[in-house]
């Protein structure tokens, strides 16, 4: 597909495990849907406000010590939040992690565990997640752009 990440999302990447890192780059090469790097690593302090605003449901985030990242994916400048497209991302990013031997934890699927031993797409994953969630009589966490190391 030809895309690459921007110098900005480059620079989001400036702290995040360095193994987490060689998969998004991987993953940029192998995607069909162009993806750019909203949060690498994050400090206490804005931690502390997405979880205030509830745009983050906990204080023990990966992004704390750099073993997380949140994607947006991208048509042209427009930025798309519809959940197949991170379906897409995240059948990128699973490849990518498997050439890298990476465990990766996706956020639309978090009850799924590691995303290279997904015997199906991304999308069964995520379904699979959510019917758990609901036989369980809770509502699903979906957290599309996020993914992190196990």
């Amino acid at each position: 597909m030809g895309f690459k990440l921007s110098a900005r999302s480059i620079g989001k990447l400036e702290g995040v495990e360095k193994d987490l890192v060689n998969v998004v780059l991987e993953a940029i090469k192998l995607t069909k849907v162009d993806f750019g790097v909203t949060y690498g690593m994050r400090t206490l302090e804005e931690q502390q406000k997405l979880y205030d605003s509830g745009r983050s449901q906990t204080m023990k985030s990966k992004h704390l010590d750099g073993r997380a990242v949140d994607l947006v994916a991208y048509f042209g400048s427009d930025i798309s939040w519809e959940l197949n497209v991170y379906d897409d991302i995240c059948d990128a990013m699973a490849e990518a992690a498997r050439r890298n031997t990476v465990a990766i934890k996706w956020g639309a699927a978090w009850s799924e565990g590691d995303i290279r031993m997904y015997s199906g797409s991304a999308e069964d994953s995520m379904n699979a997640y959510i019917d758990l969630r609901r036989s369980e009589g809770r509502r699903p966490f979906i957290d599309a752009p996020h993914f992190e190391m196990m």
